[in-house]
């Protein structure tokens, strides 16, 4: 039993009340993750997936493909330029507010050569940005913008 007069927490008590604090404030913030983030993302990463397709399919049969984003259009997002139609490559983005700049050029030159020389492709949704980007012998791979 403590004396009336000895009320409050010790100091043991409330540090342990801080600590529960800061690991419940650290595993929410986590939970929240940006969604604008995530979403850039996974269209970064399937257009990186749809030009290797693409590549392979331009190499395989001898074709001159060639990818280019045609904003503003209503039957599209991007086009591959030289594939047969019955290939059913998507043309639209997963989100539809993601915005393509193909850097230096207004298309990305996918085939029949082998190498095709280093090729940048630079996504925006919101404030996001990443980029699609090859050597020209190397596999397309997302990069954040600025990475060399």
């Amino acid at each position: 039993m403590r004396p009336a007069a000895a009320r409050g927490f010790t100091l043991i008590e409330l540090l342990l009340v801080l600590l529960l604090l800061a690991v419940a404030s650290g595993i929410v913030s986590l939970a929240l993750s940006d969604g604008t983030a995530q979403r850039l993302e996974q269209d970064s990463a399937r257009l990186a997936a749809l030009l290797e397709s693409a590549r392979a399919e331009a190499r395989a049969s001898g074709l001159q493909v060639h990818w280019q984003p045609v904003p503003g259009t209503a039957d599209a997002d991007f086009r591959f330029h030289g594939l047969p139609k019955n290939l059913g490559l998507p043309n639209r983005w997963l989100d539809a507010n993601v915005n393509a700049e193909v850097v230096g050029n207004g298309s990305v030159r996918l085939g029949p050569e082998p190498l095709i020389g280093p090729q940048r492709i630079v996504l925006r949704l919101g404030a996001e940005r990443l980029s699609i980007v090859t050597d020209g012998l190397g596999p397309f791979s997302v990069q954040a913008v600025g990475t060399p």
